[in-house]
């Protein structure tokens, strides 16, 4: 219910909790570390007083006060241990991230506290700080919709710690998971997150933060279930919430207002849940006493914002036109003061349905366009966030390890060529040596004749050895090639094994096994796969069908956009304006088009615009791919499709690249009948060209669908 994760922009939408004021509640989570791993007697005895002088101005919103005497006392301090320097950089951490909302500057901090954990001197000081870090470094990414870099963080500080710190650390792992995933829509697993944090969870020096954290876990465990439409669910956890914080009110009379403001928001959401019921009465009064509630001056006029919305809306579909108007004349002036997005724009749709039902159609339309544009980029927002993949980063290590592997094979194979043509050489040298010899004297014919004879032996002995070269080159093909088969199938029933045992109720550490075997037995199959692809290539026939061409590139370039967003760079797609079918093998020809548009990614700068377009000719469809990368050399432009190329440069953000995906991607061009080549010129870029044959006229059928012409990314 309340705000004390590190998501307030994104998990507002949803009403997640207070924002903007309870700076001590969101002090547990940086300090959860701190405080069941370590005592205070981890700062110097001089910096234990201004700890908690500033701890106490953190609390009372006093943050601008707390820093400036923190500041003042750290410059007197002679000489602050790492935990002081430490903990001096978490408050400023706190301050630019909740106070000002600036995630940017937050991230900065957080950087050097994790520089700092880097110079801990015990093995338990340096894991708590390591933890800590990464954990604030995630949620300031996160916040700035970073969400690779921001995932990398969490399950780094997550790695590091889970076996030396306690179930508060899991408990606040946990916390962050069930945000991300109730943001993705995945509730029912975002529930289970929020009930293994709730059972985690174990006290800290602050016993009001713990209450406050234990009840918004509740609140967030039934919220997940109403988004999964389970509202008897939901409502039974808003009750256990309420339940929670009446038997807990007694232990906290001073803070009362803001047990105040826990009831409001949970009766905001109850609401919610008795509108779905039919029960709209008791729902208004609760929508009511919520308003009543956190629109008081430092109370959490955000959620009373949502609230207000809630009950405009039951207004407009009661028709209570007399009720609706006023209570959103009285939230418009609100919007000056409490900033709130969400709030804003479905404000700007009742509006719209007001005059819309009022026959006021230029004054709706107005409305329904703001609403429109508020609406649309917060969903751009969370189709970000959506669009994210926590495994990914994961996965391209693996890869990149196959390919490391790939490439120390390909080097054997490539020296034992090399051996095996200057042998030649050294034959060719030898002949010509004795026929130079028999032309000066005849007398050494005889002489001549042996060592021609010894030539021919050789020569024959030579001829035999490459052809037992080349046939043990076929016959390791040929091993690999059953080896990896043999292994698919089981290593493939095991994932699907792992895929079965997933929604089981396994403890924590047996689910962690689980899905370390399910990565282990995928990233087996990747290895398969791509050894397949280097023995068949070029050896196997492959079966053709006729694939919609415009189809092909729009998934290949909607797979691929994420990577191109890591760079911050564009793509742009120009596809056939009438869709046209080719006749070639799917899986090979998407192989190509994917490896020559991550190409154009690694070699482009960031900010940068990738061309993808598609070109109808009289024979042929033509592929081009234009970046405006660093371009290719003049002296590496004949050796650029090579299977053992030396044409290979690092990426623009240090990628590597190991010369053999264009040569495959030749390979897989020619065997379809069709030809590539590439134009490029140093510092501008390059574009390359793909020529696919189109099939016989009368062999393909008009396609009926809907395309558009350009697609951005």
């Amino acid at each position: 219910m309340l705000k004390i994760n590190a998501f307030p922009d994104f998990f507002s939408r949803h009403n997640f909790g207070v924002r903007g004021m309870l700076f001590f509640l969101f002090l547990p989570l940086i300090f959860s570390c701190r405080n069941t791993k370590k005592e205070a007697s981890g700062y110097s005895d001089a910096f234990k007083p201004v700890f908690d002088k500033v701890t106490a101005e953190f609390t009372t919103n006093r943050t601008e006060q707390g820093l400036r005497y923190l500041d003042s006392c750290m410059s007197r301090i002679s000489s602050p241990n790492i935990d002081d320097k430490f903990r001096a950089l978490s408050f400023h951490y706190v301050y630019w991230k909740k106070t000002k909302g600036d995630a940017k500057k937050a991230l900065l901090y957080a950087d050097t506290m994790l520089m700092l954990a880097n110079k801990s001197v015990t093995q338990k000081q340096y894991v708590s700080n390591y933890v800590e870090a990464n954990m604030a470094i995630g949620d300031a990414c996160f916040s700035m919709q970073q969400f690779d870099k921001a995932y990398h963080h969490y399950f780094e500080g997550f790695r590091v710690g889970k076996n030396n710190l306690d179930n508060r650390a899991l408990s606040d792992y946990s916390y962050r998971m069930g945000m991300i995933l109730y943001k993705m829509g995945h509730y029912k697993l975002a529930a289970g997150y929020f009930k293994e944090s709730y059972k985690l969870c174990t006290p800290t020096n602050d016993p009001f933060a713990d209450f406050y954290r234990q009840q918004e876990v509740l609140d967030n465990i039934g919220l997940s279930f109403k988004h999964n439409n389970e509202p008897d669910s939901a409502d039974l956890y808003f009750d256990k919430a309420l339940d929670y914080i009446t038997k807990n009110t007694d232990r906290f009379k001073n803070r009362i207002g803001l047990i105040e403001v826990a009831k409001g928001v949970i009766y905001g959401n109850k609401a919610e849940v008795l509108i779905l019921q039919g029960r709209n009465k008791e729902a208004t009064d609760l929508l009511r006493k919520s308003i009543a509630i956190n629109l008081q001056k430092g109370n959490d006029n955000s959620d009373a914002e949502l609230a207000e919305i809630k009950l405009a809306q039951l207004y407009f579909d009661h028709n209570q036109m007399d009720e609706l108007f006023p209570l959103l004349k009285a939230l418009q002036m609100q919007f000056d003061s409490v900033k709130n997005d969400e709030a804003k724009a479905e404000w700007n749709r009742l509006m719209s349905k007001y005059y819309q039902r009022k026959n006021d159609f230029p004054k709706s339309l107005a409305y329904l366009q703001t609403y429109t544009n508020l609406n649309d980029s917060n969903t751009r927002k969370l189709n970000l966030l959506k669009e994210s993949n926590v495994n990914e980063q994961l996965a391209n290590f693996e890869k990149q390890y196959q390919i490391d592997n790939l490439k120390n094979n390909n080097k054997i194979q490539g020296a034992l060529l090399y051996a095996a043509i200057v042998c030649v050489l050294m034959a060719f040298m030898i002949i010509f040596l004795v026929f130079r010899n028999w032309r000066r004297s005849k007398h050494d014919v005889e002489i001549v004749n042996d060592l021609n004879k010894q030539v021919n032996l050789q020569k024959a002995n030579l001829e035999k050895t490459l052809e037992d070269l080349k046939g043990s080159s076929l016959e390791k093909d040929r091993i690999l090639r059953t080896v990896a088969h043999d292994l698919r199938n089981p290593i493939g029933g095991i994932a699907s094994l792992t895929l079965a045992m997933e929604d089981d109720d396994f403890t924590p550490e047996q689910k962690e096994l689980i899905s370390l075997i399910k990565e282990t037995s995928n990233n087996s199959l990747e290895l398969i796969n791509e050894i397949l692809e280097v023995t068949d290539n070029g050896t196997t026939k492959f079966k053709k069908e006729l694939v919609d061409i415009n189809s092909l590139l729009s998934k290949s370039v909607e797979l691929l956009r994420f990577k191109a967003a890591e760079k911050e760079q564009h793509i742009e797609l120009e596809l056939l304006k009438n869709p046209e079918e080719i006749f070639i093998n799917r899986e090979k020809i998407w192989r190509v088009i994917s490896n020559l548009i991550s190409n154009a990614i690694k070699f482009s700068r960031k900010n940068s615009v990738i061309y993808i377009r598609a070109g109808d000719l009289e024979k042929d469809v033509e592929i081009a791919i234009r970046d405006h990368g660093i371009g290719i050399p003049d002296k590496m432009k004949p050796m650029i499709f090579n299977m053992f190329t030396e044409a290979k440069r690092s990426g623009t953000a240090g990628e590597k690249s190991f010369g053999l995906g264009l040569s495959i991607c030749k390979q897989i061009i020619e065997s379809h009948g069709g030809k590539i080549w590439f134009e490029s010129k140093p510092g501008e870029g390059t574009t390359f060209f793909i020529n696919l044959p189109k099939p016989a006229p009368g062999k393909t059928t008009p396609l009926k669908t809907e395309h558009t012409n350009v697609l951005m990314t």
